[in-house]
């Protein structure tokens, strides 16, 4: 593996069990302090400016919503805000080994849901209405979605990681950070978009204040396109952007090549989303839809799905190296190397220390994992902090040494359980298996939700 530039040439660092990493700077770690100074950065101003302008239009939109259907506006928030608990924390366990400070993920996820939507509302209504102009009423209907949506929400979308880039460079140092930033940009902007689809179902239901359209808004756009919708667009994006700012060891027209044809995937995705084709392709039954919302879903799905397993192997590789560097079987092993290296091997290991040593042991493996990880992105740091002389470098220092203890407190802890190494057993199903599982409880569940709302008469 190449190092990070400005870092010294390592050999032999290749997690074991893995094949020799040859790919080049995949990680490029801050070697500052990287402890948050926000308020010292004009740029952070104009976000939260931004964000605040953002919350005045939609807090308008929700206190209308709020006085005309009270029981209805209530249960979509809540529905919707938990909806984004299980998102949020899948999103951001994706960077399991470098997480990105909580701050940032908020400051993302309210520009999604605040700024961006503040900006669709008007600009969608405005796009549509100048297609009805040109064009008719009835193409604006039928292509308007496709065409406004993508154009005004994709960018706006994105301007938020690039938001983030601006107020802490230093933190979006891997592709993986640029898909967590899009990802939670795009579940803000989802989640409030769902809560006003919904409320608009409501009102075209001509009910009154009835929790029915809320429901079954709820399975159709929770659910059923749920998986492939904002969070998807804006991981796909975001890791363009993350491409952009990271990867210096190319070109820069590379770079801005690869950026801008992972925002026109974002784009093309939602717009394949939104478009009328296949509408009536296999028929209306329910069997139908699910085929046109698979043929929809499914490719961008897939798509970023391999773009996170080749941004986390990458870091993975990069991170992993430098716990291996170390050389001490009291910090790392091995096998915990490689079970630190993967999600579910990650997983593995914690369930394997609880069938042995009981839930104590679960915990401690958990608890030693995060110090193992939290203890190779400050190497790295400290050893970038000390080439390039950078100010906070005795800060950097310390942290290695304060999670360094924390990985020999676990130890011990799992060593008076009876368990001392936090490995995941060898007969674990591969990559594709699970992969393929997974894909199968996808489509599964998709049909019971269908089932669901055809039940209530929501088709």
């Amino acid at each position: 593996m190449t190092a990070v530039a400005g870092a010294p040439q390592r050999a032999g660092t290749a997690a074991p069990g893995r094949r020799r990493a040859t790919r080049t700077s995949p990680v490029r770690p801050s070697g500052a302090d990287t402890r948050l100074t926000l308020a010292q950065l004009p740029a952070f101003w104009v976000v939260v400016a931004l964000i605040a302008a953002g919350a005045v239009t939609m807090g308008g939109v929700g206190w209308e919503f709020l006085t005309t259907y009270p029981a209805a506006f209530i249960v979509a928030a809540v529905l919707f805000a938990l909806y984004a608990v299980p998102f949020w924390l899948f999103v951001s366990e994706l960077d399991y080994l470098e997480r990105e400070p909580p701050l940032l993920q908020a400051v993302a996820f309210a520009w999604g849901g605040l700024v961006a939507t503040s900006v669709a509302i008007a600009g969608n209504t405005a796009v549509q209405d100048i297609i009805a102009k040109l064009g008719s009423p009835a193409l604006a209907a039928t292509w308007g979605p496709a065409t406004a949506g993508p154009a005004l929400e994709e960018i706006t979308k994105t301007l938020g990681v690039v938001a983030i880039v601006l107020i802490a460079r230093g933190q979006v140092n891997s592709v993986l950070d640029g898909v967590v930033y899009g990802a939670l940009v795009g579940l803000g902007f989802q989640i409030v978009e769902n809560v006003v689809f919904a409320m608009g179902a409501v009102a075209a239901s001509g009910q009154g204040d009835a929790i029915g359209p809320v429901v079954t808004t709820f399975l159709l756009r929770g659910f059923l396109a749920g998986l492939w919708s904002h969070t998807l667009f804006g991981a796909l994006a975001g890791a363009g952007i993350g491409y952009l700012v990271v990867r210096t060891d190319r070109r820069l027209r590379t770079r801005v090549g690869v950026a801008v044809m992972a925002v026109l995937g974002a784009w093309l995705s939602h717009f394949l989303w939104n478009a009328p084709i296949l509408g009536d392709g296999f028929g209306n039954g329910a069997v139908a839809v699910l085929v046109v919302l698979l043929l929809k879903g499914l490719p961008p799905l897939l798509l970023v799905l391999l773009l996170i397993r080749s941004a986390h192997d990458r870091e993975a590789d990069y991170y992993v190296s430098q716990l291996v560097d170390l050389n001490d079987p009291e910090v790392v092993t091995p096998r915990e190397l490689r079970a630190l290296a993967a999600g579910s091997r990650r997983a593995g290991a914690r369930w394997h220390a609880r069938s042995r040593a009981g839930h104590q042991a679960y915990l401690a493996v958990r608890r030693l994992q995060r110090a193992q990880a939290q203890l190779a992105v400050a190497v790295s740091r400290a050893q970038l902090g000390a080439v390039s002389a950078a100010p906070g470098a005795a800060h950097l220092r310390g942290a290695v040494r304060r999670h360094r203890a924390e990985v020999l407190r676990q130890r011990a802890v799992l060593r008076r359980l009876g368990h001392p190494e936090a490995y995941a057993p060898a007969d674990q199903p591969g990559p594709w298996r699970r992969t393929g599982g997974r894909i199968g409880l996808v489509v599964l569940a998709v049909a019971v939700v269908w089932a669901a709302v055809s039940a209530l008469g929501g088709a």
